[in-house]
């Protein structure tokens, strides 16, 4: 790959976390104003809903500010301690992120359900109103914030940087369309759980509507720390990367085959790549070295997310032999 190439594809990627970065912090602006509101609001009139949606709120802005370190810390380059980078620090904020969504939100919206329901305290609507339209006026930023979200997501898989997959691989962009999206949901349930408590006088509207929050923000929370955790621990790359890459090792004139082929991604725009081949007979031990050379350079060239590559030469007819039954004491035969 030539260095013109690496500087415009690195521009490149500076470009999309900048964006991202807009992104979350529009996200925090929002979410920081609609928490006191809510947190206000839900003291003074005592809605478990409202305080619920509070919790909510709380928890999206501190997973905004792990999202924002995941887009600080994952550009650094690689070094002596961490040889392949630190690209996976998205995936590791981006699990934290999950797990407030999981602790501040959910179970804070649980627990507000369930002592609604316990309660016997007097009921008093005093400040509802105001209660409604301080989610009124969340339901609103909060809209424009996933539009924000959404938009970007869209822009960004329309100039081919998402791959099979879009610009939702993107841990941090994924993130916040979830909150987002969670967090329009969340307002609408709180919305109507408090209509109904003030129409028919029953807390068991509002009470089922903060267990409704609650069980929405533990589902997402699952969704993206199973993510997470599935990149964390080293995820093969996408399946039509991985074909790519075979056929492109496979149209080697020096290649006679591939006997395996491993991936992972180590980052957001950064893969490692392993290769099993076998090589054509005839060539010596220097005509190796440089065909090599030339292939690691064909792939990284091709495929810019390869950004390690290893290719472990082998002898396929030799491999065979030593699987075969005579070498392993297997019985073979029908």
């Amino acid at each position: 790959m030539t260095a013109a190439k690496k500087r415009r594809e690195s521009d490149g990627a500076r470009s999309a976390d900048r964006r991202t970065r807009v992104t979350v912090l529009v996200a925090l602006g929002a979410n920081l104003l609609i928490a006191v509101a809510k947190a206000v609001g839900g003291l003074l009139t005592g809605s478990p809903a409202l305080l619920s949606e509070a919790a909510h709120s709380v928890a999206d802005s501190l997973n905004e500010v792990f999202l924002l370190a995941a887009l600080r810390r994952s550009r650094r380059p690689a070094d002596q301690r961490h040889p392949f980078g630190y690209g996976k620090e998205r995936f590791f904020w981006s699990l934290l992120a999950a797990v407030g969504i999981f602790v501040m939100g959910g179970c804070f919206s649980f627990f507000q359900g369930v002592e609604a329901l316990s309660s016997d305290k007097e009921e008093s609507f005093g400040g509802y109103v105001a209660g409604l339209v301080v989610l009124g006026v969340a339901l609103l930023a909060e809209g424009a914030s996933l539009l924000r979200a959404v938009h970007q997501a869209r822009g960004e898989k329309g100039k081919g940087t998402g791959g099979s997959a879009g610009a939702l691989r993107d841990p941090a962009l994924r993130t916040v369309i979830a909150e987002d999206g969670t967090a329009v949901l969340g307002v609408t349930f709180a919305i109507v759980g408090m209509a109904l408590h003030m129409v028919t006088g029953q807390v068991v509207w509002e009470a089922s509507a903060s267990i409704a929050i609650g069980v929405l923000l533990v589902c997402v929370a699952f969704w993206l720390g199973r993510d997470a955790r599935a990149q964390l621990i080293g995820e093969a790359a996408d399946p039509e990367l991985s074909r790519e890459i075979r056929a492109l090792l496979a149209d080697q004139p020096e290649i006679d085959s591939v006997e395996a082929l491993f991936t992972m991604k180590m980052g957001l725009d950064s893969t490692l790549v392993a290769a099993r081949i076998d090589l054509v007979p005839g060539l010596d031990s220097e005509r190796v070295e440089e065909v090599a050379v030339r292939i690691k350079r064909s792939v990284a060239r091709a495929v810019p997310e390869a950004g390690e590559i290893f290719l472990d030469i082998t002898d396929a007819a030799a491999n065979e032999a030593a699987a075969s039954p005579a070498a392993t004491g297997e019985r073979g035969g029908a």
